[in-house]
């Protein structure tokens, strides 16, 4: 299995030494980004990334890169056209973020030290690095920190002892309402320091604004790490119910929807679950509110005014369904009901 290892650089006076490297991974890349508008105007095809990297022989030295780093410029541009299905992507300005791919022969790894290019850099090691080093990178974050990840292959982690088969409802005050009535509640960590940052921004503090979106986005993703970690340890068959967070992000509810971080605790129980060998799906949960989970009659409340209604009674049969744990009983039936097709 794959798994990714981020450390934290330790050098305060890396920026100069990695800054340039960066601006020339970004001119790579909006070459590739031109050169693809060009091919698809004359030659209407798409350039696969060996076609970028023929074109791109050579240039490595005089920009001062890795030769193995602009060939992987050249196949993640070409992989991210692929599954944006875009006529072009981004460009990379001069003020995007820091990034710097390379592969595993274009770097060296001495216990806390990693050198690149000439440069040598410590990183802080809080763990050990396992298996083997395939790929990696040097990213920058919004507070101008640099980090580097190692892309590593290991051995597969022994299957989950767990035997409990559960249906997740996401919701904003409740992050997760499973099928066997158990919640996880969200803890809105933006919410709370709503006023720190609005008072940052007013007085145009930009550097303790972005610290503090920093630490709130770190609490989040340790959050969601560790309910994810318990899910996944805990069950054989996790089915989430596919709530369309782009589309709410447009609404009033868009604080909210990003506070509660669906999208990344969604693909925290994919990665882990196959790891573990849990089944993992995501089904429609289209009237999985509205739908009685004991005798399957379409009835429940509808609507943004229905959302006030938590707890209803169904028309057909008379039982007494709470909204959250009804939807995740609905949406695990349906995960049943895809796993029985194939």
């Amino acid at each position: 299995m794959i798994r990714t290892y981020h450390y934290r650089i330790k050098d305060s006076r890396v920026a100069p030494q990695l800054t340039p490297l960066a601006r020339a991974v970004n001119q790579v890349w909006n070459f590739c980004n031109e050169t693809q508008e060009h091919a698809l105007r004359w030659n209407q095809r798409w350039p696969s990334g060996f076609d970028l990297n023929k074109l791109t022989t050579g240039c490595s030295q005089e920009l001062g890169l890795h030769s193995q780093t602009v060939q992987a410029v050249c196949e993640e541009y070409a992989t991210r056209r692929k599954h944006a299905k875009k006529r072009k992507l981004r460009w990379r300005g001069k003020r995007a973020l820091g990034w710097i791919p390379f592969k595993a022969a274009g770097v060296k790894v001495l216990d806390d030290t990693v050198t690149y290019a000439g440069h040598t850099f410590r990183f802080w090691k809080s763990r050990e690095i396992s298996g083997t080093i395939k790929t990696g990178n040097f990213a920058q974050d919004a507070r101008g920190r640099w980090y580097v990840n190692w892309v590593c292959e290991v051995a597969d982690e022994a299957p989950t002892t767990g035997t409990q088969q559960i249906g997740i409802d996401l919701g904003l005050k409740t992050l997760a309402t499973c099928s066997d009535g158990s919640k996880i509640e969200a803890p809105q960590f933006y919410r709370g320091q709503q006023k720190k940052v609005a008072e940052h921004q007013r007085k145009k503090r930009s550097r303790p604004a972005k610290n503090l979106h920093a630490k709130i986005a770190n609490r989040r993703k340790d959050f969601l790490h560790k309910a994810s970690d318990r899910l996944t340890k805990a069950c054989e068959l996790i089915v989430v119910g596919d709530v369309g967070s782009a589309r709410l992000a447009k609404t009033n509810l868009a604080k909210s929807v990003n506070d509660a971080g669906w999208t990344l605790f969604r693909h925290l129980l994919e990665y882990k679950a196959m790891a573990r060998k849990v089944v993992y799906r995501e089904v429609s949960e289209r009237f999985s509110t509205q739908t009685c989970s004991d005798c399957g009659a379409i009835g429940g409340p509808k609507g943004r005014e229905g959302l006030g209604i938590r707890e209803w009674v169904c028309g057909e049969c008379g039982a007494i369904l709470g909204r959250d744990v009804n939807a995740a009983m609905n949406i695990l039936r349906m995960g049943h009901h895809t796993l029985a097709l194939k």
